[in-house]
């Protein structure tokens, strides 16, 4: 499991350094694409498959569903850890994602996200306030289907 937050860099060839703790978990190739709220989404390959085969279930005369395999597999790459432990992200993802020089890792369970350091605490910043309500609808949403 993924958990956490890292500051790091990237640098002006789009590498950035995962943190040590997470490479052993991810293995030495792993999926990036575009994230939600403007943020990467990285999975390993066991955990990037089972978002396949669910992505595969969808029905393809939705549009919504259409839109969004459009929007999050035509933006994957399979990246691979060099030998300092960064990875070379497209340029389609860092543009998406702002990624410009400082950035956020941070573990999310089965994934990490990639973020853009002001995007992030813009995200926070909008959201710390929400966090109480939000854990109570969620948890109190999961206690009624038990």
């Amino acid at each position: 499991m993924f958990m956490g937050e890292y500051h790091h860099t990237i640098d002006e060839k789009g590498r950035i350094i995962l943190p040590a703790k997470f490479r052993q978990e991810l293995g030495k190739e792993f999926v990036v694409t575009r994230g939600l709220e403007q943020c990467l989404f990285v999975y390993s390959l066991p955990e990037w498959q089972k978002i396949v085969d669910k992505l595969n279930r969808l029905p393809f005369t939705k549009k919504d569903a259409r839109n969004f395999s459009r929007f999050f597999l035509s933006g994957a790459t399979i990246v691979e850890l060099d030998k300092q432990g960064r990875i070379n992200l497209a340029s389609s993802l860092t543009s998406y994602a702002n990624l410009t020089k400082e950035c956020i890792v941070i573990g999310v369970g089965e994934r990490l996200e990639i973020w853009n350091e002001k995007t992030w605490n813009e995200f926070l910043n909008a959201n710390i306030d929400d966090m109480s309500i939000i854990a109570e609808n969620l948890f109190s949403q999961e206690l009624d289907q038990e």
